[in-house]
């Protein structure tokens, strides 16, 4: 077993010209920091580019899908936290993930749901939306789910193929459908 620091998340990264590219385009569409992130070239970031801030040298792989979902909205996600292929961020109120965080590809994460309540159509009811917040130095594992109002603590670990339906405390390994403790990290 390797104990060298992981560098993979960082090799490999598409052409410095198409990375340029696309870090101008995301600039002048209005993302503030977009020459100090690493976007690839068929990630998107969409809706109110003012509300949306990324760390610096993040990186957002492609079909990565970062959206506010209103004038309201915000998406604050820290630096160096890489966000992986098929990545779905959407925001109606409030997502914040911090500094040195690895989600894995195919992750959604939404801070919003529709109404289901009975008596009319689901599709003409009120959105209802509860903050995220997920600390530093997590790693949510691919194909998980973060619900709306969840709470993830520095440090937690997000096994593949999670619903987290309730908070994740600090240092906390955490898998399954819907997500439990299942130890601590070492």
């Amino acid at each position: 077993m390797s104990t060298l620091p992981n560098e993979s998340l960082r090799a490999h990264l598409p052409s410095r010209i198409l990375l340029l590219l696309q870090s101008v385009k995301y600039f002048t569409l209005g993302l503030d920091n977009a020459l100090d992130i690493i976007i690839y070239p068929d990630a998107t970031i969409g809706r109110y580019l003012n509300n949306i801030l990324i760390g610096q040298s993040s990186i957002v792989k492609s079909y990565a899908q970062i959206v506010g979902c209103n004038r309201g909205a915000r998406v604050i996600i820290g630096s160096r936290t890489t966000l992986g292929y098929y990545t779905f961020i959407y925001s109606h109120e409030s997502i914040q993930i911090g500094d040195d965080c690895m989600i894995a590809p195919f992750v959604y994460i939404t801070d919003n749901n529709h109404g289901i309540d009975s008596g009319s159509n689901m599709n003409t009811q009120a959105i209802v939306s509860k903050p995220i917040c997920i600390g530093n130095d997590v790693w949510v594992g691919a194909h998980s789910v973060i619900l709306p109002g969840i709470r993830i603590g520095n440090g937690a670990v997000v096994g593949a193929n999670s619903v987290v339906t309730t908070d994740v405390g600090p240092g906390m390994v955490v898998a399954g459908n819907p997500a439990k403790v299942i130890r601590r990290r070492s």
